[in-house]
């Protein structure tokens, strides 16, 4: 029977972020039941956005890390970093050699805004800029023109006002983080004197979390700067505001930016502005962005009483050097797995992987790819018990398939050492680690992180050699 001593219920987990790593605590701590836990991440390095989507000055953020330790330093868990699912190893070996597979890689991609100029250089998605300011080896190589006056960002979420903050720091405060070097110094070089933050809808529907938005008025080197007139609110956001439709944070925001609205500028060297109401028609310029043309909304009800921001028709074209999306995400397929293309993630009920509304056995979804990208940092803690909760209740059920590979603990790693001999270790990965914060310790940095796959695997040897 699975799950037992002698036939431990064997899990894979593709992703090693935040909701892969609830789900392995859940499965590993679940009552009654002997589990194994192996997670796969096609980079070296654990943590998913942890490492290379929370922001550098952000650090009490990252302490979670220390339950993720917890539940990789069990004996029934393994990590296999520098594997990709779906190019190392398909969707079926690894239905061939665990019980349960679950989906927990996240959305990588960015949605496009779909205006003409969107592809123009110096427009970016606001995920490359925040992978490549946080050492991510996709994007080390990626070039940003911080040579201009004007940035504009596009978005009213917590990515937009990480990009926002993250421009208007000094040199000074970003060294006594963990930001990548060369975005150290290209920050430090800037020219930026004007971060100009467009939201969609009004400043009551803004998708900020409170601090967030105060830290936007607490920075050294910028004034914040909001229009008084966008703070007098419509009647819709009135009654929204004081239905209970609005959440809390909504209401704080908004009490925030009126406060903002009313300070007097103090001639710091950067100004973060907020407009609402706005957005993008079209990004112009000769081979590059050099301005873009910004239409003025008005919000409306439709039929199903849903808050839409409608065009009114009134344009304004405001010059700048560099445009930054942060207009949403969404998941990518892997072979072998359906998926849900307008939603951006794997067809699921409740974690269940569906094929044209039938359950597929064995195949599950958590996090971000299961329900799209929302929540914080803790809602995958809930969201990955939903998951192993039906899990769970398959396995009652005797729905979870049993192969004979999946009884055999060394059969993925004869697999990986003949196919993929460069895959890291959760022993690897803590060799990297090592490295990264002994590298920090001279400057007074939390660590130095290596942005060059060779540099990590290379790191990551340390621990074999020794052994």
């Amino acid at each position: 029977m699975i799950g037992t001593e002698d036939k431990p219920l064997r899990v894979a987990i593709v992703g090693s972020g935040p909701a892969g790593f609830y789900t392995a605590e859940h499965v590993l701590k679940h009552e009654g039941t002997h589990a194994e836990v192996d997670m796969f991440d096609r980079l070296c390095t654990p943590y998913g956005l942890v490492r290379f989507g929370v922001a550098p000055d952000h650090p009490k953020i990252k302490s979670v890390i220390r339950v993720y330790e917890k539940t990789a330093a069990r004996p029934e868990f393994r990590f296999f970093g520098n594997v990709e699912v779906g190019r190392d190893l398909t969707v079926d070996e690894l239905r061939e050699r665990y019980h349960a597979v679950v989906f927990a890689y996240g959305t990588a991609t960015d949605r496009h805004l779909g205006i003409p100029g969107e592809d123009l250089a110096g427009s970016h998605p606001a995920t490359e800029f925040v992978n490549w300011y946080n050492a991510h080896p996709d994007f080390a190589d990626r070039e940003f023109d911080l040579s201009c006056e004007r940035v504009v960002v596009i978005g009213n979420g917590n990515v937009a006002a990480d990009v926002a903050r993250m421009l208007a720091l000094t040199r000074e405060e970003l060294e006594e983080t963990d930001t990548a070097d060369h975005a150290i110094d290209a920050f430090g070089a800037s020219s930026v004197k004007e971060i100009l933050v467009l939201g969609r809808r009004g400043p009551a529907q803004a998708a900020f979390t409170n601090p967030e938005v105060r830290e936007l008025g607490e920075m050294a080197n910028a004034d914040i700067d909001i229009d008084a007139e966008e703070m007098e609110l419509d009647e819709i956001s009135r009654e929204w505001l004081e239905s209970e439709d609005a959440d809390p944070t909504n209401r704080r925001n908004v009490e925030i930016f009126t406060d903002f609205s009313g300070r007097e500028p103090e001639g710091k060297p950067q100004t973060i502005k907020l407009r609402f109401l706005r957005s993008p028609i079209e990004i112009q310029g000769d081979g590059k962005v050099e301005r873009i043309v910004v239409g003025r909304n008005e919000l409306q009800r439709d039929e199903s009483g849903r808050i839409r921001a409608v065009d009114t028709g009134e344009r304004e074209t405001i010059e700048c050097g560099l445009v930054l999306r942060s207009i949403g995400y969404k998941g990518v397929p892997v072979d072998g797995v359906p998926f849900d293309e307008r939603a951006g993630t794997i067809a699921n009920e409740g974690g269940r992987v569906k094929d044209d509304g039938h359950q597929v056995a064995g195949l599950y979804a958590v996090g971000w790819i299961k329900r799209g990208p929302s929540g914080v940092i803790g809602t995958n803690k809930k969201d990955a018990q939903e998951t192993v909760d039906h899990l769970f209740e398959d396995l009652e059920a005797g729905k979870v398939p049993d192969t004979e590979l999946a009884g055999d603990r060394g059969a993925i790693e004869a697999l990986l050492n003949e196919r993929k001999p460069d895959h890291v270790t959760f022993e690897g990965w803590q060799a990297i680690d090592a490295a990264e914060v002994e590298a920090g310790k001279p400057h007074g940095r939390p660590r130095v992180k290596f942005c060059r796959l060779e540099e990590m695997l290379e790191a990551s040897k340390v621990t074999k050699t020794a052994a």
